[in-house]
C-alpha cells in the first residue's frame, strides 16, 4: 500500500457475505472480483471490477481481501504461562488445576499486563481489529486483573477494540454480596457479565441471579457452558430457558456447548429451538476443544471432535462464531491468536465448505455484531479501511498455507507485522 494519498485496489476477490453493498454475481465459493477505493482512513467505494483503471490503481490480480478479524472469545490473562505451568496430562481437570495454581502463585499486575500485551501484539500483527477476553475474577484476582485490563484497553485503543468479561464458576454467585460487588466492578469497567455454568443442584436459581443482576446493571452476558462430553450437561438449555423467563433483551453469547453434540436428537432439537427463541449466539472454540475433549488417559484414540452443532444452529438462524480461546496455557498448549488459523482449522473440523456459504462471517461480522461493534467485520463504502490482503486467490490457496506474508491494512495503510519474540517473556517463566 502507498504511504500516503488515495489509492484503488483493482481485481480484488471480496466475499459476498462480507461486502453487503456489492451487488454482482459471485463464484461458487462466494467471491466477487471487485475494486476498492481508499481515501485517508476510509473505504470510499467498492464496485465490480471491469472499469477503466485509475492512475493510482494497484492490481491485486485476484488476491483475496477480507475485513479484519473479530475474535470474540479469548483468555489473554492466561496466555503464555505454559512454559512455567504446563498441563500435566492434557485433560480439562489438569488444565483447571494447573491454571489455578499458577494464578495464585504468579498473577500480579506486571505479570498479567506483560502477557496480555504480548498476546495483543500477536493478534494485531495477524489482522485482528477487535477482541473479547475473559478475565479470571475469583477473589482476589478481580482486584488485580480488572485495572490491568482497563489500562490495556486504553493502551490499545485505535488498534484493537478490547472487551472484558468476568469469569468465575457459577457457584460463586451463591455469595450474593461478593457477586453484586463484582457486577458493579464489571459495569464500571464497561465490561460483560460472564460465568462458567455447571450442572450444580441450584443452577436455575443461580442463573436467575445472574440474569437479574445483568438487567439491573444493563450488562450483556457471556457464558462458558457444557465444556464436557457428559450427556447430562444441559446448561445451554437452562441458560436459554432463563433468558426466555426473564425476557432478557441484552446480548447473550454462550461458548463451547460441547456436550450438545453427544445428546439424543430430540433433546438437541428442543435445546436449539429454545436457544433460537432466546436470541442467543454461540461460539465454538475448535482448536481448544479438539485439544481437551475426549482426551483419554488409557492411551486410546479420541472418538469425537469436541465441537458443537454449528450447522444445526445456523439452520435455525442462531448466530454462530468461532474464536481463538486459550493460547499457550494449560487449556491449549498452542496457538497465536491468528484468526486465519482458527478459520482454517474450523473449516476442516466443522466442514465450513461444500458449500462455503456465509461461514466467513463466523470470524468477522457475526462476532462484531455480538460485541456491538457497528461497521466492523465487513467491507463497505464509508467504513474504515481495515482489511487483510492475502496471497491466495481462492479458499484452497488461502487455507492451505499460513499466509505469513499477508498484508494487514489499518486506517488505509499497511502496518508493520512484527510478531513479539517469545524470549521477551523468559524472565516471567523463572521460578
Amino acid at each position: 500500500m502507498p504511504l500516503s494519498g488515495p489509492y484503488t485496489l483493482i481485481n480484488a476477490r471480496l466475499h459476498a457475505s462480507l461486502t453487503p453493498s456489492l451487488s454482482a454475481p459471485a463464484d461458487a465459493d462466494g467471491f466477487i472480483l471487485a475494486d476498492i477505493s481508499v481515501t485517508d482512513a476510509c473505504i470510499v467505494g467498492i464496485a465490480p471490477s471491469g472499469h477503466q483503471p485509475t492512475p493510482d490503481a494497484i492490481d491485486l490480480a485476484g488476491r483475496i481481501v477480507l475485513p479484519c478479524f473479530v475474535d470474540c472469545h479469548t483468555h489473554i490473562d492466561k496466555g503464555h504461562i505454559w512454559p512455567r505451568k504446563p498441563n500435566p496430562d492434557g485433560s480439562f481437570l489438569g488444565a483447571l488445576n494447573a491454571t489455578g495454581e499458577d494464578r495464585v502463585a504468579r498473577w500480579n499486575a506486571d505479570d498479567v499486563s506483560r502477557r496480555m500485551d504480548f498476546s495483543l501484539r500477536s493478534a494485531y500483527a495477524h489482522g485482528t481489529s477487535a477482541l473479547r477476553t475473559h478475565i479470571d475474577s475469583v477473589p482476589p484476582q478481580e482486584e488485580i486483573s480488572w485495572p490491568v485490563f482497563e489500562a490495556m484497553r486504553e493502551r490499545w485503543r485505535g488498534r484493537i477494540e478490547l472487551q472484558g468479561v468476568c469469569l468465575f464458576g457459577i457457584e460463586g454467585a451463591r455469595d450474593a454480596k461478593w457477586f453484586a460487588g463484582l457486577a458493579k466492578r464489571v459495569a464500571a469497567a464497561g465490561g460483560v457479565l460472564g460465568t462458567v455454568t455447571y450442572m450444580v443442584p441450584d443452577l436455575e436459581q443461580l442463573l436467575d441471579r445472574v440474569f437479574v443482576t445483568a438487567i439491573e446493571h444493563g450488562l450483556d452476558l457471556d457464558f462458558h457452558a457444557d465444556e464436557t462430553d457428559s450427556i447430562s450437561a444441559i446448561s445451554l438449555k437452562r441458560i436459554a430457558e432463563t433468558a426466555l423467563r426473564h425476557r432478557f433483551e441484552g446480548k447473550i453469547l454462550v461458548g463451547h456447548c460441547c456436550s450438545l453434540a453427544r445428546q439424543p436428537d430430540a433433546d438437541v432439537l428442543d435445546t436449539l429451538d429454545k436457544v433460537a427463541r432466546a436470541g442467543i449466539a454461540v461460539v465454538s472454540l475448535p482448536m481448544c476443544n479438539l485439544y481437551l475433549q475426549d482426551r483419554r488417559q488409557d492411551g486410546t484414540t479420541p472418538r469425537w471432535r469436541g465441537v458443537t452443532l454449528l450447522h444445526e444452529m445456523r439452520a435455525r438462524g442462531i448466530p454462530a462464531a468461532v474464536a481463538s480461546d486459550n493460547t499457550r496455557d494449560p487449556f491449549y498448549a498452542y496457538g497465536d491468536l491468528d484468526m486465519l488459523e482458527v478459520y482454517r482449522m474450523a473449516t476442516r473440523i466443522l466442514h465450513f465448505d461444500h458449500p462455503v456459504g456465509d461461514w466467513p462471517k463466523t470470524v468477522t461480522s457475526t462476532p462484531a455484531d455480538i460485541m456491538r461493534l457497528h461497521g466492523a467485520g465487513i467491507l463497505a463504502p464509508g467504513g474504515p479501511a481495515d482489511f487483510i490482503v492475502f496471497k491466495g486467490r481462492n479458499w484452497t490457496e488461502v487455507l492451505s498455507r499460513p499466509e505469513s506474508d499477508r498484508i494487514v491494512v489499518r486506517g488505509g495503510r499497511a502496518i508493520a507485522r512484527d510478531l513479539p519474540d517469545y524470549s521477551e517473556l523468559d524472565d516471567l517463566m523463572v521460578e
